[in-house]
């Protein structure tokens, strides 16, 4: 059973900067991504990386301001996330799954996510 577990989140001004960690176990599966959920809308991905390939995806709405890393020997993936927005607010979730390649943004029902850490970016 793969577990993930978040922190870093908080509140922020807008213009502001947030870097979120993921820590998993025992291991990923083809990747790490990190998805997002806001009150009464759907989970959507954010941004996403391969764990053979190292290739890197984003949603278009972050590109340029959130990048994704990880650190093989600590297990852990991170977002740091620049230039947030009062839309960038929801509950951030870490997640791994079965990726095909250029497919690990999708919100699939198979995939394991962890508890999520509040992200509130105000105006």
């Amino acid at each position: 059973q793969v577990q993930l577990v978040e922190s870093g989140g908080g509140s922020v001004q807008a213009g502001g900067s947030l870097r979120l960690s993921c820590m998993f176990s025992p291991s990923e599966l083809k990747g790490m991504g990190w998805f997002r959920q806001a009150p009464g809308k759907e989970r959507e991905g954010v941004g996403c990386i391969y764990s053979g390939s190292g290739n890197t995806y984003y949603a278009d709405s972050v590109k340029g301001r959130f990048t994704i890393t990880r650190d093989n020997s600590k297990n852990t993936v991170y977002l740091q996330m620049n230039s947030l927005k009062p839309e960038d607010t929801a509950m951030y979730y870490c997640a791994t799954g079965w990726w095909s390649a250029g497919q690990c943004l999708i919100n699939y029902q198979n995939n394991y996510y962890g508890q999520g850490t509040q992200v509130t970016v105000s105006s």
